[in-house]
């Protein structure tokens, strides 16, 4: 069970921090305490267990990042760990992972997310982890967003006062 204050902090936190260079100061300003108090509160709450971690959604969108694909591609099991490590170091790269296959209908294991200004660029954003992690042999498909869904991160709590 989470105290009032707990709950307030939650609340708080999950609508985001402000953009500033000192966002946690500026945060628990907002709640009556100080960065320091504020830190130690959101540590608690993550050594619970009630916090996993505090992470940053990107609206792509909004900083001209209009192409956006999800690429996908059938490979062995066993090249998935080297492949992701190589992937995730590219800039243009938001996420990569595994997921299980739907065969007979969907062969592909490994996505990654990548974000372009332009159509074209992002193709050769493709072409080039398709290169430079030795996937040309596996099978691939660059699937382009077409619809662009809110995105924010968990929420919890409605109507508590912060």
């Amino acid at each position: 069970m989470l105290t009032e204050p707990e709950q307030r902090l939650i609340a708080a936190i999950q609508n985001g921090f402000p953009l500033s260079s000192r966002p946690f100061h500026e945060m628990g300003l907002a709640l009556g305490l100080s960065e320091t108090e504020l830190l130690t509160q959101l540590q608690d709450l993550q050594n619970k267990g009630v916090i996993k971690r505090i992470g940053v959604v990107v609206h792509h969108h909004e900083l001209g990042y209009r192409a956006n694909a999800m690429v996908v591609w059938d490979l062995p099991d066993q090249m998935v760990q080297d492949v992701g490590a190589k992937i995730r170091s590219f800039d243009f790269v938001s996420l990569c992972y595994l997921r299980r296959r739907c065969l007979p209908e969907w062969s592909y294991n490994f996505y990654c997310m990548i974000h372009g200004h332009k159509r074209e660029e992002t193709l050769q954003h493709a072409d080039l982890l398709t290169q430079e992690c030795g996937l040309t042999p596996f099978p691939r498909q660059v699937l382009f967003s077409r619809r662009r869904f809110k995105q924010y991160g968990a929420h919890y709590f409605n109507n508590i006062s912060t």
